[in-house]
């Protein structure tokens, strides 16, 4: 008898994607990339050609002295087209660089939005139109940063440390250069209230602040691996940096006294309660992922900020009355520092665990 053998079945090779990220992720981030540039080429183009901004029917007032017209702003506005154009290029194409591309175009756009904030002195509701889809796709564009690049994960959790001791250094030498500001009796938003003499330099640093505790947040996530308190941490951790990037301005407390508060003040205030609480939650989820010795210093920093938040409360009226608050700036500032220590010992856990870590080494 003769047999024959069964036909070859041949099956055509899988393709594998070059990042995790899912289609429609990768669809949102060319869109978001897309109207951005589209956005910042037009506005720019607009600006360069009147730098007087008639065509954009912008006064040249809104600047606030900082530039003497649009055309430079316009420059800069044109080039964040042109790089959201090149990580759009990047992203459709699936390069291998299409992480960095899209990286740089987002969070140079977080920049431009904090840095023109600050310039205006208010929060315009243009800022939550272009401002809203530049962060959604900054967290759609997560997935396509490379999982196994350890150089890369190590630089980003260590980004957590950098930007805590950043935020603690702001808080020593910016103060001196504001005279007769006083950091025991006064806030740290007063250093960059509006008028201040210390705005500008608050801002800049702030924004490499928000940016080191993005990186922080990202590396979180990419260590986090099936830990949902640890994605939940990193997720927190970038909603928190990207709202302390559009945190609108305070008045000084001389202008609140004599009844000038306006909305920008009202969201300061919006903004606090919306910071604490993200606080807490990054501090109850961290304590989630580790022992029992890290829960208990994780209750005892939430203690100690609740403790001194309800001073820091109870004194904060007698500052918009412009009346002595003798110690609102260091209890606020023992908030702030028991958050910032926290951070640190957070990342030195997770480089700990993921790396063997040690500051000693």
């Amino acid at each position: 008898m003769i047999t024959t053998a069964p036909p070859k079945v041949t099956t055509a090779p899988s393709i594998k994607p070059i990042s995790g990220q899912r289609k429609w992720l990768r669809i949102i981030l060319l869109i978001v990339l897309g109207y951005e540039a589209a956005g910042c080429l037009l506005g720019g183009s607009f600006l360069i050609a009147a730098p007087d901004g008639r065509l954009m029917d912008l006064p040249v007032s809104l600047m606030n002295g900082f530039f003497p017209d649009f055309f430079i702003p316009g420059i800069i506005l044109f080039a964040l087209g042109i790089l959201n154009t090149v990580a759009f290029i990047a992203v459709l194409r699936k390069s291998k660089s299409d992480w960095v591309m899209a990286s740089l175009a987002l969070y140079g756009l977080i920049i431009w939005f904090w840095i023109e904030i600050t310039i205006l002195q208010e929060l315009h509701w243009l800022h939550i139109m272009w401002g809203l889809p530049v962060i959604i796709g900054a967290i759609v564009s997560l997935p396509l940063i490379p999982k196994h690049n350890l150089t890369l994960l190590k630089g980003l959790l260590i980004s957590g440390i950098m930007a805590s001791l950043l935020y603690i250094s702001m808080n020593v030498f910016i103060p001196m250069r504001y005279a007769g500001y006083n950091s025991f009796s006064q806030t740290v938003s007063e250093i960059s209230a509006i008028d201040a003499p210390t705005r500008p330099l608050w801002v800049v640093w702030a924004s490499v602040y928000s940016m080191l505790l993005i990186a922080f947040g990202i590396g979180i996530l990419l260590s986090a691996s099936r830990s949902r308190p640890l994605r939940i941490v990193g997720i927190l951790m970038i909603v928190h940096a990207v709202i302390g990037i559009f945190w609108p301005p305070m008045h000084q407390r001389e202008f609140l006294a004599a009844g000038g508060k306006s909305l920008t003040d009202t969201l300061h205030i919006v903004w606090t309660f919306i910071t604490v609480p993200l606080f807490m939650l990054e501090i109850g989820f961290g304590a989630a992922a580790f022992g029992k010795r890290f829960r208990w210093y994780a209750v005892a920093t939430i203690v100690v900020m609740i403790f001194f938040g309800m001073l820091t409360g109870m004194a904060s009226p007698q500052m918009e009355a412009n009346l002595p608050t003798p110690w609102l700036g260091v209890w606020e500032r023992i908030i702030i520092g028991a958050f910032m220590i926290w951070v640190i010992v957070f990342a030195v856990k997770l480089l700990q665990k993921r790396f063997a870590f040690s500051l000693l080494a």
